[in-house]
């Protein structure tokens, strides 16, 4: 069991919650995650640390509701326990003087793209970042994102907060005045898709982190293949992160998909039981 010591709310269905987890905090490194389970007979889903404080012995996740375990994971409160926090897993980043990096978060995907900017700075390197989101209220951890980046330059699809556009925009509009030797990407599959499309036009070296379907964590089912360079890989163990250039996105996003309608029907019939 793993406790709940903290909780801010972003938005109604965004949270992050700081969990009592010492020997994770003290091994955690950017770019890893962990699997988080609640009850027994829980779901378990993958969710990248965002910060870790060893001195404390706490971890902090950001998690969006999308469903039932999310919604059940999103609705704890201080004192309440997780069943199981499994990790550090996964591949740390890869951390070092490059240059001038450019750092892309869409929605959530900003939360794990927070520590990897704070080492990317602290190994030397000029940082850009290019958040984006469908609105204002979306746009989370900006001050702290600004703490360990030379620029900020932030676009909505609606408008309500910097300038109205993709976050594709707000790249190249990076792109073409500064000379960016590394970039990564962090968010929903088809924002990575296009934002690696993007850089491959300009020669730029990318990284994305691939959130995909995990069930063991451990290589072992399957459940989190992708294809990169024509090649199977298991984000859980190869992963998170790949050279974004060569990841298959239109087959991730196929099986991202896969079972949304069920995912969906499922979170309603919950919902209506909670107000039974």
């Amino acid at each position: 069991m793993n406790k709940i010591v903290g909780k801010e709310h972003f938005s109604e269905h965004v949270v992050m919650l700081e969990i009592d987890a010492p020997r994770i905090a003290k091994k955690r490194q950017a770019g890893h995650f962990v699997i988080v389970k609640i009850g027994k007979e829980g779901e378990r889903i993958p969710l990248t640390i965002s910060t870790a404080n060893p001195e404390k012995g706490t971890i902090s996740i950001v998690i969006q509701i999308v469903g039932v375990t999310s919604h059940k994971v999103a609705t704890l409160e201080p004192g309440d326990e997780l069943t199981d926090v499994v990790g550090p897993l996964g591949h740390a980043t890869h951390i070092e003087n490059v240059g001038t990096v450019l750092c892309a978060g869409g929605g959530v995907g900003i939360a794990p793209l927070l520590p990897i900017a704070e080492a990317m700075k602290k190994a030397g390197n000029k940082v850009i970042t290019a958040l984006a989101a469908r609105n204002k209220e979306l746009i989370i951890l900006e001050e702290q994102m600004r703490k360990f980046s030379d620029l900020v330059l932030i676009t909505t699809d609606d408008g309500s907060y910097g300038k109205k556009g993709l976050v594709t925009e707000g790249m190249e509009e990076i792109i073409t005045r500064e000379k960016v030797h590394q970039a990564i990407v962090i968010g929903p599959a088809i924002m990575m898709k296009y934002a690696s499309l993007l850089t491959k036009k300009y020669n730029i070296p990318t990284v994305a982190s691939l959130n995909t379907i995990m069930v063991d964590g451990t290589g072992m089912c399957g459940a989190c293949r992708v294809s990169v360079d024509g090649k199977t890989k298991f984000v859980c163990v190869d992963g998170p992160e790949f050279n974004a250039h060569e990841v298959d996105f239109d087959e991730l996003l196929m099986r991202l998909g896969a079972y949304s309608e069920y995912e969906k029907v499922n979170y309603e019939l919950y919902l209506k039981s909670l107000k039974q």
